[in-house]
This record gives C-alpha cells, sequence and structure tokens, in this order.
C-alpha cells in the first residue's frame, strides 16, 4: 500500500514540476487543522514529508496562524508548538492579524508565484484552493499524508496551454492573415505592406539600364554600315 501512495505522488509531483515549475525545497505552508490531525495521527511531519514529496521541503506557516492557534487556547496548544517550529512567512496582515484560512489564501493570490503547497483539514479552504489552478493540496487520512489529485481547474489550465503552444506556425499566421482580411488588424497590415514596397528597387533606375544596353549594342552595327558603303563606294 505504501508504494502505491509513493508511485502516486510521484506522479502528481510530476505533474506540477512539468506544468507549472515546481522545484526544490518545496515551499509548503501548513495551517492549524493540519499540524493538530499530524499530532493526533502521531506524524512526523518534518521527517516524513520530504520522503513523500521525493524532495526537501521547506515547511512554513505565518503569523496569523498562529495567532488563530494561540486565540483557541488549551485545546490546541500541542498545534501551536508544533507550527512554531516552522519558518513563519510574512503576510499583509500585521497590524491586523485574519483567520488562518483566508491569510492562506492571500499567500497563493496572483498565480502563486513563490510556489506554495497548502496543507490544510480545513474543508472550505480545500475547496477554495481548487478553485485556483496550480496549488497543490495536502491533506492527513488514515494516519497517512495524501497530496491531492490535480484539481479540474489545474487540468483545463494546463489542456489550454497545451493547446496554444501546439498550434502549428503556418496555422497562426493563417489565423493573422483572416483577421487582416476581416479588417481587425487592418493598421498592422498596411504597416507590413508599405514596409515591402520600400524594400524593393526602383522600377525607373531599371528601364534606365535597359536603354543603355540596346544603346551600346546599336552603336558597333552603325559603324559597321558605314564600312561597308565605304568599300563599295572605292
Amino acid at each position: 500500500m505504501g508504494g502505491t501512495r509513493q508511485k502516486h505522488a510521484k506522479k502528481i509531483m510530476g505533474f506540477y514540476k512539468h506544468n507549472f515549475q515546481f522545484r526544490e525545497p518545496f515551499q509548503v505552508l501548513l495551517d492549524g487543522t493540519f499540524c493538530q490531525a499530524a499530532l493526533r495521527n502521531k506524524i512526523q511531519i518534518r521527517e516524513q514529508l520530504p520522503g513523500y514529496l521525493g524532495g526537501a521541503a521547506q515547511l512554513c506557516t505565518t503569523r496569523c496562524v498562529i495567532k488563530e492557534l494561540e486565540s483557541l487556547g488549551k485545546p490546541l496548544y500541542g498545534a501551536k508548538l508544533i507550527a512554531q517550529r516552522f519558518e513563519v512567512r510574512n503576510c499583509s496582515h500585521h497590524k491586523n492579524p485574519v483567520s488562518g484560512s483566508t491569510c492562506l489564501l492571500s499567500m497563493i493570490e496572483d498565480g502563486n508565484p513563490h510556489h506554495f503547497f497548502i496543507a490544510t483539514q480545513d474543508q472550505d479552504l480545500s475547496n477554495k484552493v481548487k478553485r485556483k489552478p496550480g496549488i497543490p493540496l495536502l491533506f492527513i487520512i488514515q494516519n497517512t499524508m495524501v497530496l491531492d489529485k490535480p484539481s479540474p481547474k489545474s487540468l483545463a489550465f494546463v489542456q489550454k496551454l497545451q493547446t496554444n503552444q501546439l498550434v502549428p506556425e503556418y496555422q497562426k499566421q493563417s489565423i493573422v492573415e483572416l483577421k487582416e482580411k476581416e479588417g481587425l488588424v487592418k493598421q498592422e497590415g498596411e504597416k507590413r505592406r508599405k514596409r515591402k514596397r520600400a524594400g524593393g528597387p526602383n522600377p525607373l533606375s531599371c528601364l534606365k539600364k535597359k536603354k543603355k544596353k540596346t544603346q551600346e549594342g546599336q552603336e558597333p552595327s552603325a559603324e559597321k554600315k558605314k564600312r561597308r558603303k565605304r568599300k563599295r563606294n572605292r
């Protein structure tokens, strides 16, 4: 069973590496619910997660997550101690802390530029994460950590990206020409035509050259005729 789970994780990691440029060390943002589940199920996150993901992992959280755990008191004291061991990432809520889920969502805005994984047991947060493409989701089930399969949003994003990349150059050119024909890019088309005309040879210069050649070719024949007349007269 462990081997199957590992293969499953490896396949999913390949998807995110290839399509969303995830690289080691993997940045994993954890919330209080994940820390609490790890404590309850006796999971050593720092030791087990890198092996499961197949590479070095940097575990981190936010000040808002720690503040939330502190406010919940004694029942989540152990989860707070676990979260405090991780690197605390700066969020935009220094003066006015927000809930852990709201804070984590703010950390993956604008296309998840820092390539964060989200580790949570919060179902509402998980559903919101799945609506954004390119964000791996981790959760704990049956005493094991699980990397969720890519969401439909991530799959649709990759499919669209691949479709655009696989359009042959001649088809792209045909699309441009059709747009020009319909007047959608008329100005661009006119600029291209003007450039072509400016680069061509001057037709007047060609005509002059031809006249020169004919004149030069006629002169020796006229001289020959004059010589013949002189010989006859003699």
